[in-house]
């Protein structure tokens, strides 16, 4: 296990420091007149990524985790079951944002992955589930001005009521 996560968080902090370099490429600060550049908040991103994973490795040579403290060779039988039950949950998630919208399916996996996985309590659960949706729906589509996924015809009326209160 104690491997699996050294693996894991080596692999991430290459993806992020790829990802700054990238995002580099276009504006990564703030443009008079026009607000953050294109390459802003991808670059912002990895970085907090890239600090993340730098915290995963402290925390692995302090072994204050319990994978760190672990003594199976890579992954035991509840790591294997964890990623398994995260996966699944991402399939699911992924599978319903064309049904549901981009919301939709965040609100369940949110429910999924806070309830059934982490075991918290219903109004932990429903502030999560429920706040970041809304968060993000308030921050894409009237602060940023980027449509997300709406999901199927069924789930636009909905929206538009949404769109003209933000708006």
């Amino acid at each position: 296990m104690r491997l699996a996560e050294l693996i894991t968080a080596a692999v991430l902090a290459l993806l992020s420091i790829y990802l700054m370099f990238k995002s580099a490429e276009l504006d990564i600060g703030y443009l008079p007149g026009e607000g953050p550049g294109g390459g802003a908040w991808p670059f912002w991103l990895a970085a907090v990524m890239l600090i993340s994973t730098i915290l995963i490795v402290i925390n692995w040579f302090k072994k204050a985790t319990p994978p760190s403290r672990s003594t199976e060779p890579f992954m035991d039988d509840f790591a294997k079951k964890s990623l398994v039950k995260v996966g699944v949950g991402l399939l699911g998630f992924i599978a319903l944002i064309g049904v549901i919208s981009m919301y939709g399916a965040m609100l369940i996996f949110l429910v999924y992955y806070v309830r059934v996985l982490g075991k918290h309590s219903w109004p932990t659960t429903a502030a999560l589930s429920i706040g970041l949706p809304v968060i993000f729906f308030i921050f894409f589509e009237a602060l940023m001005r980027i449509t997300l996924p709406k999901g199927m015809k069924f789930t636009e009326p909905f929206y538009n009521f949404l769109n003209t209160i933000i708006y």
